[in-house]
């Protein structure tokens, strides 16, 4: 199981299904994280993803 206890605050998150939310305090509990994208040249917030992301098992 992760500990998600700990509230990295520079990589503020509200992605609640992520299982390194910090629900408390809305950030993640990463130390830190991978940004990638799904296009070849992104333009816009929403053509990039964080790679970090992973499913909750709530």
């Amino acid at each position: 199981m992760v500990d998600n206890s700990y509230a990295n605050e520079s990589i503020r998150c509200t992605v609640t299904s992520c299982k390194y939310h910090n629900c408390d305090k809305d950030y993640c509990s990463l130390g830190s994280i991978m940004v990638g994208t799904h296009e070849s040249e992104p333009k816009e917030c929403k053509c990039v993803d964080c790679e970090s992301f992973e499913s909750c098992e709530c």
